[in-house]
């Protein structure tokens, strides 16, 4: 009796450790899958993760997540049995994602590993685009341009600068286009061609000189066309660039040789004033260069704030105090101004000056 309750004792307990040891595993065939290059226009973008269930246990995938709303997947809800397999499927949405991208799906199940990453990942690309959809901003009655903005960017003295931007005659009869840009001899611009008919694509190429414009930093210009002789001055044409001096041809001994300016403080904090309160601070600069410091342009961010220097010229080891004042009327809160100074520094041309502090609202 003792010698068969002893053997039903150990059964029990060898079952008890098997069934502890039940563990599911959820083994891939693949992790990544790359799609290649898809068309935009194509549509959702499917491939299927196939696995297997290897371990001793039911498998139960628990919930699945994705790194971007554009992928959506799919899993089996009901237990997968062990020896048995599933599929997690993943479908994605390119549209509007033109260019290469790499997205995971992350599984979550009672697996020995709980947690599973697949990526998916290709090159999407972008639709070509129609008419209607590049040629979106009205100018008058009569044209659509891709764009009215000449960004010009970073452009240095000594060269000039084309760009252009195209447009479209809408309308149902030619028409002549002419820029008007009286006053700024700093830029040609030509319309090509002059008479455009319907229907008919037209460019606005600009040239533009730096030097003619005799200003530095950043810069905003704007010029109208008229149709038909008639003007568009509802619609300008913009032009951003940033002017600064062509340091790359300076050898290294021009370098060792040139200017350099150094403040005492790029910041001054302010603390906390009240509203009215006049914020004034002087902030010293020192040319620790060999040769003419020449400051170019002293530029505050806003009319409330304004910059003066006591010289615009620094021989080497002088100094010279830029006097900053912020009218703080009419602000209140936390405030940050800026002052930019542009020198002939070649290794540090343009230093940004910070005015910061609270400025508490009078009731």
């Amino acid at each position: 009796m003792k010698k068969i309750l002893s053997i039903s004792i150990l059964a029990a307990f060898a079952f008890s450790v098997a069934a502890q040891n039940a563990t599911p595993k959820i083994n891939f065939k693949t992790s990544t899958y790359d799609y290649g290059k898809i068309k935009e226009d194509d549509g959702v973008a499917n491939y299927s993760f196939e696995f297997t269930n290897t371990g001793n246990a039911p498998l139960i995938i628990q919930r699945v997540a994705t790194s971007c709303g554009c992928t959506t997947p799919e899993w089996p809800k009901e237990p997968i049995a062990p020896g048995k397999g599933g599929k997690i499927s993943v479908g994605y949405n390119p549209a509007g994602r033109p260019g290469p991208f790499a997205k995971t799906v992350t599984i979550y199940s009672n697996a020995e590993t709980p947690t599973v990453i697949l990526q998916i990942k290709g090159e999407v690309i972008p639709r070509v685009k129609t008419i209607d959809e590049i040629y979106i901003t009205p100018v008058g009655d009569e044209l659509k341009f891709e764009k009215i903005h000449f960004a010009l960017g970073r452009i240095f003295l000594g060269k000039t600068y084309t760009d252009t931007v195209k447009f479209i005659n809408k309308s149902s009869a030619p028409v002549t286009v002419k820029a008007n840009t009286q006053g700024m001899n700093f830029m040609q611009v030509k319309v090509v061609p002059e008479v455009v008919k319907p229907n008919q694509f037209g460019a606005i190429v600009l040239t533009y000189n730096p030097d003619k414009r005799e200003e530095w930093g950043f810069v905003v210009d704007r010029f109208t066309i008229s149709i038909n002789d008639k003007a568009i001055n509802n619609s300008p044409l913009t032009i951003t660039a940033s002017i600064e001096e062509d340091f790359s041809n300076l050898s290294q001994k021009d370098l060792e040789n040139a200017p350099k300016a150094e403040f005492n403080t790029l910041q001054y904090d302010f603390g906390t004033v009240k509203s009215g309160d006049p914020v004034n601070y002087e902030f010293v600069l020192k040319n620790t260069g060999k040769t003419d410091l020449i400051i170019r342009k002293i530029k505050a961010s806003c009319g409330c704030t304004t910059a003066t220097p006591s010289k615009n010229v620094l021989k080497p080891g002088e100094t010279t105090e830029i006097s900053a004042s912020f009218r703080t009327a009419g602000y209140s809160g936390r405030q940050g101004k800026t002052i930019t100074v542009i020198t002939n520094d070649p290794r540090n041309s343009t230093l940004i000056l910070r005015l910061t502090g609270n400025v508490d609202k009078v009731e």
